[in-house]
């Protein structure tokens, strides 16, 4: 195989050069392979969605405990970020996206594999390894392939593969499961898998890891202002976000009192408005990160409070429904970017903390949300996510503008 580190010599590699006027091919080629393995990795994630029921039957568990293995992932992951950029300490970061790309290989074949409820949560286990290793690289790595001046841009398309697998990946898991079995379904992610990898072996360039971390250097960027705020905006935004996400179906069952399809085509709008998000977020994130912080949490923000007020109307729930996926589709792309602008000079360290504040956030949402719904109804989640967002749009005029 062709060493392709000349092909992204001086400008590609140099994080702080200007962004070039247009891509080569061979920097379009690394950027989608690693967007392929972020489709590939998030397919996996949420493959078990659309696999519950058939696969408690199989191995003898109820359905509740078979969805243990979401958590497993995210737990795994958010203990593991922590401690990835250490572990790999100077190691050719080339090297490390393929190891991860092949440990998400035999991960899944594990989980496809699996006679028991251990075996299958060992094998989700390591994909949580690979899901955090790669997302804890992800910033650093797009930035020494595009330049810092166009991170945005090139995360922005990295995330588009989180946004098609969260699409796709229930709905193809169930088709899938239904025609071949479950077994099939979490095969078909080690083929993604391998593609994914396959891809990275061809298109990125030599990594030569540009320093190793420590624990504690890790933890030393959480002194800096900007690193607390980027941090603290990912905690507000995405807490608020999961908060209320996980609870749009009740809402629209019993405020706008929609019936299943009607449902299915709401949801569907999210998705499709959170690809679109994601290409908008990468654009504004290079302009001018506060702005496209304060867009993206005044959007989620605004949608959110206006079903609560509105959304007994149909037309009203799906516009806004749409409205609040392109928000979070921005916000991938941004919060990071945000994130990064803090520790320019330490991305692969700062891409841990970001890890661990995306997974934190999502528990926390999760218990939120739960006591939210209990309480106060379909509505409450959404004033949670609301009152969130809108704390975001305060803490983003704390920051400097650039």
């Amino acid at each position: 195989m062709t060493d392709t580190t000349s092909q992204f010599d001086s400008t590609l590699i140099d994080i702080d050069a200007a962004e070039p006027a247009a891509w080569s091919a061979a920097t379009w080629f690394a950027v989608l392979s690693m967007a392929a393995t972020s489709f590939a990795l998030v397919s996996a994630e949420f493959l078990p969605a659309g696999l519950l029921t058939p696969m408690a039957s199989d191995l003898g568990i109820s359905e509740g405990t078979a969805g243990q293995v979401v958590t497993a992932t995210a737990s795994v992951g958010a203990v593991t970020a922590l401690l990835s950029n250490v572990l790999i300490g100077r190691l050719n970061r080339k090297a490390v996206l393929v190891g991860l790309s092949a440990l998400a290989i035999g991960s899944n074949i594990l989980a496809a594999l699996a006679t028991d409820f251990w075996l299958l949560l060992l094998g989700r286990a390591g994909l949580g390894v690979a899901l955090s290793g790669f997302w804890a690289l992800s910033v650093a790595v797009v930035a020494r392939l595009v330049g810092a001046n166009a991170t945005g841009r090139g995360m922005a398309i990295v995330t588009l593969g989180v946004s098609l697998a969260t699409i796709a990946a229930p709905s193809m898991g169930a088709l899938i499961s239904d025609w071949l079995g479950w077994r099939s379904a979490m095969a078909m992610t080690a083929g993604l898998a391998a593609l994914a990898m396959l891809l990275q072996l061809l298109s990125l360039p030599t990594l030569p890891a540009s320093a190793s971390n420590s624990l504690s250097d890790v933890l030393r960027l959480t002194r800096r202002r900007a690193v607390q705020l980027g941090m603290l905006a990912i905690l507000l935004l995405m807490t608020g976000h999961f908060a209320g996400s996980v609870y749009v179906r009740p809402f629209l069952e019993q405020v706008t009192l929609l019936e299943t399809w009607p449902i299915a085509l709401a949801l569907l709008g999210f998705g499709i408005a959170s690809v679109i998000g994601n290409i908008a977020g990468g654009r504004m994130a290079d302009a001018d990160i506060r702005v496209a912080l304060m867009a993206t949490a005044a959007l989620m923000a605004f949608a959110t409070l206006a079903l609560v007020l509105w959304g007994a109307h149909i037309v009203v729930a799906f516009s806004f429904a749409m409205l609040w996926g392109f928000a979070f589709g921005m916000a991938p792309v941004v919060l990071p970017t945000n994130l990064s602008r803090g520790a320019p000079d330490a991305l692969e360290a700062v891409g841990s903390l970001m890890v661990v504040s995306f997974q934190v956030a999502i528990s926390i949402g999760a218990v939120f949300g739960g006591y939210a719904v209990d309480n106060y109804g379909a509505t409450g989640p959404l004033i949670l996510t609301a009152v969130l967002a809108a704390s975001t749009v305060a803490l983003a005029l704390l920051q400097p503008r650039g």
